[in-house]
């Protein structure tokens, strides 16, 4: 399948724009559950969050994208709220530009569960 070739992208040393392309893809495949677990479960999360931080603005952009797409499993949005991801959802909707903070905007009802979850988190560490 194409889920472990594209989180082994993300993980790896590759630019941004690659990642940002490989985050596009996940996304799209997360819209299916099935593809949704397996991508959680493959690793991508962490290095979504970091792109979301740190990517272009096309990248950061896919990675928002893929974080909503993957919030709708409810054990997902646990794995990406202990991610802490929600900083940088959060930086991404106020400071983003070339869309990506109208995009962070729009996923923010997607995400909505996963910041509740997060509230109601006890903070570790």
């Amino acid at each position: 399948g194409a889920i472990p070739p594209l989180v082994g992208l993300m993980k790896s040393e590759s630019g941004a724009v690659e990642k940002g392309i490989a985050a596009f893809a996940l996304g799209n495949l997360a819209c299916n559950a099935v593809n949704a677990v397996s991508i959680v479960a493959a690793g991508a999360i962490s290095p979504l969050v970091e792109l979301a931080s740190n990517g272009t603005d096309a990248a950061n952009k896919a990675a928002a994208g893929a974080l909503a797409n993957l919030a709708h499993n409810d054990k997902n949005e646990v794995s990406i709220a202990a991610a802490r991801a929600i900083p940088s959802l959060v930086d991404l909707a106020t400071n983003g530009t070339g869309g990506a903070e109208e995009d962070a905007l729009l996923n923010a009802n997607d995400n909505e569960a996963v910041l509740n979850k997060a509230a109601k988190r006890p903070r570790i560490g």
